[in-house]
């Protein structure tokens, strides 16, 4: 596993030597309200990191990307230390996410933290797309949150690049904007679960989720008040080109999987 932290980074860092770099150095975390902890999905390190992040810094509230605050609520204390029991009462089978025992061991150290989802259902986010009202995502919080704004056109064409290579090159060209408006619609949703959950707790709040959603330049981390202290934690499978856009990053082995573009071909 390789280290890396971004030149300035001003409250993250692993400790330890590169190939032990597993836990946060808590000292640099003092006073910080939340922690974004991305990951790819799929890869059983990353979750591994984020369990331990999670239990060093003992968070009030942690917000899932994967949870709808329907699910989130079910997570009683009780079901903590039973895998099975918490993966059923969650309806993780039906959830499309990848397999629970991955995610287990973040929920195995949250005692004490209240769970917050902060997942669109995909019938929301089919309704905002047809509909262009943000509302049943967001309540009344578009503006705050930067929806009702057009994107700056470099950026939107670069995000639009980026879901047609995420997708191996097989989506149709008017469909990009779509996906992007999607993935904005997802973003605020995670920063709003995550203010609501620093009001109700006073944190600090670890947040898991997907590494563009962790990015502080456009995820949900540039949408959250200026106010709240913010540091971005990203974990990659590659050598990135440049500087990316996270306060602090390590870079480990892939995971495992058959080749993603399999199904477009």
């Amino acid at each position: 596993m390789k280290y890396m932290v971004k030149a300035g980074a001003l409250a993250f860092a692993l400790a330890g030597a590169a190939a032990e770099a597993e836990q946060l150095d808590l000292s640099l975390l003092k006073g910080v309200d939340v922690v974004f902890l991305g990951e790819v999905h799929d890869n059983p390190v990353h979750h591994g990191t984020q369990a331990q992040a999670t239990l060093s810094i003992g968070p009030k509230a942690i917000v899932f990307e994967m949870l709808t605050p329907f699910q989130a609520a079910v997570v009683a204390p009780d079901l903590l230390d039973n895998a099975e029991a918490l993966e059923e009462a969650l309806g993780w089978d039906e959830s499309g996410w990848p397999d629970f025992s991955m995610y287990y061991p973040i929920f195995a150290v949250s005692e004490g933290a209240r769970i917050y989802g902060a997942q669109v259902p995909r019938e929301v986010v089919r309704r905002v797309l047809s509909d262009g009202d943000f509302s049943a995502a967001v309540g009344g919080e578009a503006d705050l949150y930067g929806l009702t704004a057009p994107l700056p056109e470099a950026q939107q064409a670069e995000r639009e690049n980026m879901q047609m290579a995420a997708h191996c090159d097989a989506l149709p060209e008017e469909m990009l904007p779509i996906m992007v408006t999607a993935q904005r619609v997802r973003d605020a949703r995670l920063a709003q679960a995550t203010t609501q959950a620093l009001r109700d707790t006073g944190g600090p709040v670890v947040v898991i989720s997907g590494n563009g959603h962790v990015r502080n330049d456009w995820g949900a981390p540039s949408l959250m008040d200026p106010s709240i202290s913010v540091v971005t934690f990203g974990q990659l499978e590659a050598e990135p080109e440049g500087v990316p856009p996270y306060d602090a990053w390590i870079v480990t082995e892939a995971a495992e999987r058959e080749d993603p573009c399999a199904a477009f071909k």
